[in-house]
Parts: C-alpha cells; structure tokens; sequence
C-alpha cells in the first residue's frame, strides 16, 4: 500500500489544495491538524493507483507544500484502526455516538445513541467533518417519514436516520463496496434499511422528504441540475466554506432556503427546507 501525503504550510483559506485532491480521490482525504497551524492530507492507494511523485516542495495557487510518498508496512491494515476512533455527535437534545467494531460499546448511558460502522473500503465513518456535521444537522430535525442518503458509502447517515426514527430509509452509492458496506453496517445494527447502486451523474435522485447529500460540489450541482421531486428536508455536505454558498443558490431555484449552516475545519454543511 502506498500513502501519498501532502503537509501544506500555514492556511488554505480557499481550500484550493484540498480541491485538487478530491479530483485525484472523491472518496475522500485522511486529513488531520498539525502543530504548527498547518494540516496534512493523505490518500492511500495500491501501487500503480497513485501517481508517482518524488519528495518534493510545491506551490499550489498561493499555498506552499510538501509532497512526500511511502510504502506501507504489511500491517498498515491493522494499524491503520488506529485512525478510526468513536465520534460522538450532539444536536436537538441527541447525543449519537458512532464507533468501529473494534471499540467497546458504552453501557451505562441510556441516553445514548451508538452505532456500530466498519469503514471497510468505503467512506463516511462519522470521523469526518463532512459526516459530523450532516449527523449534528440530522439530529436538530423531528425525526419521521422516509428519508434517503445519496452518496452513503458506509451508510452511517442512513443507519442513524434509522435509529432516529425514519422510514423507510433508503441508501444509494455508485459504488458497489458502499453499497455491501451500507448492507452490512445496517445488519450490525439491527437496521431494516434498502441499499442500492445509483448514478446520480446519470438519473435524478429518489426522492423522500428528509435527504443527506454528504458529496461533492461537482456531484451536487448535477443533482440540483436534475431535481425533478424536491424534498422538504436537504442536508447537504462534503463542501469546502467556500462552496457552501454556490449549492445553496442551485437549489434555491427549486424552492428550498438555506435554514442552517454548519463548518468545521475547512469544511461546511448546509440544511435546506422547502
């Protein structure tokens, strides 16, 4: 396994760095803060899938980084559990806490929601800001009726919308490891839900009137683009700040105002109602 990472020197008020790695993998960055204000972007990949860059110093738009590759050790797939911590999420009086299997589960807090997520091959195990923020926007909604998560890729947005009282709860990933993984998390978790693979490039979204778009800006405004049933309930995420503004006014055109906005490092989530 080769892990290619990118240390970026100071501020990326613009997240114009960020911007070109979610083109080189739009399933997502492992990103984390440095000491010195920085931050870290790694993206991992088997030899061959990455392009081969030796050390070396950039510029990117204004932004200075460091641009270093590695080999990963035989046992980066047990070490690399480390990165995946219990979150634990609050918002309309929830708390929601999401751990990997592998963490134990706390017994004494009823009060608590916890979901069990095995990020597997895919993205969105509530360790991200784009996720944290969507769960935190879902919790300040009244729960109920059908919902969808488009882009669900482990389907933890899905499998806490079920927990929360939505149904029927509908998961859709062009991918097929999010789909087996939305499958799978769900099973663990005792949650009735239907996954299955959608191109949202291709053909409009299902509808349901609570919806989760934790995707990208490019995915996003295709899916304005080909709105045909406009839900009452849009969160909306997997935007850098700067973006949050362009995907509110797509789909203002269909009748929906932004109602909340969430951030979180460089990244920000917005909730949208018909």
């Amino acid at each position: 396994m080769i892990a290619l990472r990118v240390r970026v020197r100071g501020a990326d008020p613009h997240g114009v760095v960020l911007a070109e790695l979610l083109e080189l993998s739009p399933a997502g960055v492992e990103e984390r803060g440095l000491p010195d204000g920085g931050v870290e972007y790694v993206i991992y990949g088997a030899p061959g899938e990455l392009p081969a860059l030796p050390d070396l110093e950039a510029a990117v738009g204004e932004v200075l980084v460091d641009v270093t590759t590695e080999t990963i050790a035989d046992d980066w797939a047990e070490r690399w559990k480390v990165w995946h911590r219990p979150v634990e999420v609050e918002g309309g009086g929830r708390r929601l806490r999401v751990r990997p299997p592998w963490e134990a589960a706390i017994e004494d807090d009823p009060e608590l929601i916890e979901l069990v997520v095995d990020p597997g091959q895919a993205f969105g195990t509530g360790a991200h800001h784009t996720t944290r923020l969507c769960l935190e926007l879902l919790l300040g909604l009244e729960p109920g009726g059908p919902f969808a998560d488009w882009g669900s890729g482990t389907g933890v947005l899905a499998i806490a919308a079920a927990r929360l009282g939505y149904e029927p709860v509908l998961a859709i990933d062009n991918d097929p490891h999010s789909v087996d993984a939305s499958r799978a998390n769900a099973a663990v978790n005792g949650i009735r839900l239907e996954a299955r693979r959608h191109d949202l490039r291709a053909t409009p979204a299902p509808h349901a009137p609570t919806v989760c778009a934790n995707l990208v800006r490019p995915l996003l405004l295709d899916v304005a683009r080909r709105m045909e049933t406009v839900p009452s309930h849009l969160i909306c995420s997997g935007l850098l700040r700067h973006e949050a503004d362009e995907i509110a006014g797509a789909f203002a055109r269909h009748g929906l105002e932004e109602a909340a906005r969430r951030s979180s490092g460089e990244w920000s989530a917005i909730l949208l109602r018909r």
